[in-house]
């Protein structure tokens, strides 16, 4: 397949961790690597061409929002997700069914803290073989979303990397719940592959590897869908209540996936895990992390985080960090941000968007280099 295409550069002597690039119609992923999550086709706060002049090689884009406004055919008719949003570097999709199952089971936040799932499921949507019918949050209009019909959704966003349609059941599940949940997923996942198959799209397509934090589970999942032609795989699902569980599970399910091929961790990007998934071989994953603390005035640094809203800011007219050159450091000082934010001026998330995925993209690049140097 010429246009998605895998190569290891390095393997570090010290741990899994791995140097990479994945090769896509719209540019290079050099991995490991962080992906930035753009909801409705753009970072809150950041348009897409800031975005593409800061070297965040891959954005992540949720089908589920773009599904319910506006439309994948709107975005066809635009020419793509591509050119919609005006991003030329690469773009991946979830199937939507991330929140289509928070709507049925709550956040993975209410499910760590044990708040109900059954009356939201029985109210909001319906979980049936065919796929899952839900109300949209903007209109109240029924929608019917199946496995097919999110990938032909992705088929028409176009983006360079597309997910297949899963089940997310919570953590809190009882072990017979769950093993019929994985079940469906595998076939929802075939169905999936088998839409994409007709329409290759020079788009690749991850399975979702799931199971909780159940072994056995998790080891069937990587037997049943590493049989398939996926292009890569993504782990998802419950990763556990803790990162210790998360770490345990990872440790686990990464070597039961083909060591050549890429692989994704979905939703998981605090700077605490980066540090622990990293030597596990994970290639990629995406997470909202940095772009919500920076719009709760958290600002990473390599200090450690500057909370911009702290009255001893108001002072300090040096940069944020004094080893970053992004656009923000480069030209507001620390004492500007924090009075932006006191203010509640609109450009104060857009400066502090900015400052922290830069300093992602220069977290990533270092831990590349760590893993050439056989650091990490």
């Amino acid at each position: 397949m010429s246009y998605f295409s895998f190569k290891i550069i390095h393997q570090s002597k010290k741990s899994k961790a791995r140097v990479g690039q994945i090769i896509t119609p719209h540019g290079i992923i050099d991995t490991p690597n962080f992906v930035a999550v753009g909801t409705n086709g753009t970072l809150k706060a950041l348009d897409n061409q800031m975005l593409e002049s800061m070297e965040q090689q891959l954005m992540f884009c949720n089908t589920y929002h773009l599904l319910l406004h506006p439309g994948p055919d709107v975005v066809k008719a635009a020419g793509g997700l591509h050119k919609f949003i005006n991003r030329n570097q690469p773009i991946i999709t979830d199937s939507g069914g991330f929140q289509v199952f928070s709507l049925a089971y709550g956040t993975v936040k209410d499910e760590l803290k044990s708040k109900g799932t059954k009356s939201q499921q029985n109210s909001v949507c319906k979980i049936k073989e065919e796929g899952v019918t839900f109300r949209s949050y903007r209109d109240g209009a029924k929608i019917i979303l199946t496995p097919e019909t999110s990938i032909l959704a992705q088929k028409d966003l176009g983006a360079d990397i597309i997910i297949p349609f899963d089940e997310l059941p919570p953590y809190h599940i009882d072990e017979k719940q769950l093993k019929k949940s994985l079940d469906r997923t595998h076939r929802w996942e075939k169905r999936s592959l088998d839409e994409h198959l007709k329409n290759p799209n020079n788009q690749a397509i991850y399975a979702v590897i799931h199971g909780g934090i159940n072994k056995d589970f998790r080891s069937l999942s990587c037997k049943t869908l590493t049989a398939l032609p996926f292009d890569g795989f993504a782990i998802g699902g419950s990763v556990g209540k803790n990162h210790n569980e998360m770490i345990d599970m990872l440790g686990y399910t990464i070597p039961q996936l083909p060591y050549e091929k890429p692989n994704h961790l979905l939703g998981i990007g605090d700077l605490p895990a980066i540090e622990e998934i990293v030597p596990l071989g994970i290639d990629t994953f995406d997470s909202s992390h940095p772009t919500k603390c920076a719009r709760h005035g958290h600002l990473f640094s390599s200090q450690g985080t500057v909370k911009i809203t702290h009255g001893k800011h108001k002072l300090n007219f040096g940069p944020i960090d004094p080893q970053c050159t992004c656009y923000t450091c480069k030209n507001y000082t620390t004492s500007y941000v924090h009075h932006l934010f006191k203010a509640h001026e609109p450009i104060a998330d857009t400066l502090a968007t900015i400052h922290n995925v830069a300093f992602m993209v220069k977290l990533m690049k270092q831990y590349r280099q760590d893993i050439l140097d056989d650091k990490i």
